[in-house]
């Protein structure tokens, strides 16, 4: 697809599409069902011709691949956990959720703790795909573009490296390679989706941590999923960027987290950055004709002084 210019005043996907929009597609990550396997990073890199980047062992975690770049489109976190264990002089409420905690661990459903206290949380992270995407507001070449599919996608023989972009992440996703500075993301396997194919990690995926479908489907599985954790215990089961109303308008892959999305070095509350620059700019001009409105004035009575 030929590279499109994008400006705030560009209509929003689908209507940017029109018969040619697809319903739109994206990935729910369950980390409740996550094992760290990283099925999903080497499946990425293997199908995208992702290049290989440094790794091994930090000495801060086991997870050695690190971060989200521009040589990782996938990336599963290991966030290690000391909680403790017992009801020693505990309430009744410890009592309720450590009888919790076990019934989940004889059903299965609770692989990231063990009986020291130690407990892993795992969340295989990618681009959010935003509905209000700043990098899409910010680049200047057309490079970035929403698909028909209402997924983001870099194209890299149009990116000029300027990394507008970069910035404008809420998250730290985008990133430029180092040997010519152009910018790399996830694309969900725009070229898959095409063929109507699953992308590579989702299918890669042993657990169905990563799952892929239509955004309003995923978004009503996510939500039962939710509540059936919470029934069996899991009372801190929450969903992260599945609200259409928050500060990028909902996330074209969003996550089911067992803890704040801080833990899981995630924004709290992210806003899109681009999201007021109509506003800013439009008070930066009146702005600018007050001030040479006021020069003007100065000037004319000094004249007539």
């Amino acid at each position: 697809m030929a590279g499109r210019v994008l400006d705030l005043e560009t209509p929003a996907w689908p209507d940017t599409y029109g018969e040619e929009a697809r319903p739109r597609v994206g990935f729910f990550t369950d980390t409740s069902v996550c094992i760290g396997c990283k099925a999903c990073e080497v499946a990425c890199k293997e199908w995208n011709k992702v290049p290989s980047d440094n790794q091994g062992f930090s000495g801060e975690s086991y997870d050695n691949s690190g971060e989200l770049g521009a040589n990782r489109w996938r990336h599963v976190a290991f966030i290690e956990q000391k909680l403790p264990v017992g009801v020693e002089g505990g309430a009744p409420d410890d009592l309720v959720a450590e009888a919790a905690r076990q019934n989940l661990v004889e059903e299965g459903l609770d692989p990231h703790r063990d009986d020291d206290g130690f407990r892993w949380l795992m969340s295989s992270d990618v681009c959010k795909h935003c509905t209000e995407a700043g990098c899409l507001d910010a680049c200047p070449t057309g490079s970035l573009f929403r698909t028909e599919f209402g997924t983001v996608v870099v194209q890299e023989d149009i990116c000029n490296g300027c990394g507008y972009c970069v910035v404008s992440c809420p998250f730290g996703v985008l990133d430029q390679r180092e040997d010519d500075g152009r910018v790399w993301k996830c694309t969900l396997c725009y070229d898959r989706l095409q063929g109507d194919m699953e992308p590579a990690c989702a299918q890669a995926c042993p657990t169905d941590s990563i799952q892929f479908g239509e955004l309003d489907e995923l978004r009503e599985r996510a939500a039962e999923r939710v509540e059936k954790l919470r029934e069996r215990g899991r009372g801190e089961a929450r969903l992260y960027g599945e609200d259409p109303d928050n500060g990028v308008g909902g996330f074209g892959a969003f996550f089911l987290l067992l803890d704040e999305p801080e833990t899981y070095r995630l924004p709290p509350d992210p806003v899109v950055p681009t999201r007021f620059a109509g506003s800013v700019w439009r008070a930066a001009g009146a702005a600018a004709v007050t001030m040479v409105a006021g020069i003007a004035a100065g000037f004319l009575g000094r004249r007539r002084g």
